[in-house]
């Protein structure tokens, strides 16, 4: 039992390391051959390669140790989607319909909002979440 953890351990160890070198070396070759052209940026070297890749780990990635916020919003979302009746099922549909989300027109007989960036799609997005988080 001991030697089995010992070589899960190792095995481990020895797949870290070779994903640390070899997406370090990664890192470090698109670097240097994209940063200095595009922007005239200096060259790095391996160990700046990993650092940059664990400073996008702690950024972007996080750490799976617990689920965070981003979970718990996902979970609730899931819990409100499996109470919602037929009818509730319907009348999201409805305002989320895809047409109505793809189409850069507004419906017949209203105006496009001229003051809205988003035009549109931003006002049918929006209409489709709200219609979600008020059905339950």
């Amino acid at each position: 039992m001991k030697r089995n953890r010992l070589v899960r351990g190792l095995k481990f160890v020895l797949f870290t390391v070779l994903f640390v070198a070899v997406f370090g070396f990664v890192v470090m070759r698109l670097w240097n051959w994209l940063m200095p052209a595009l922007f005239g940026w200096h060259l790095i070297n391996f160990w700046q390669a990993v650092g940059i890749l664990v400073l996008s780990k702690i950024l972007f990635g996080g750490f799976r140790g617990r689920p965070g916020p981003h979970m718990y919003w996902r979970r609730r979302m899931m819990e409100r989607w499996e109470q919602m009746t037929p009818r509730n099922v319907r009348s999201f549909v409805k305002a989320c319909a895809v047409p109505a989300l793809l189409s850069d027109q507004p419906p017949q007989g209203r105006k496009r909002e001229k003051e809205s960036p988003a035009g549109y799609l931003g006002a049918s997005f929006c209409r489709c979440i709200f219609v979600f988080c008020s059905l339950s």
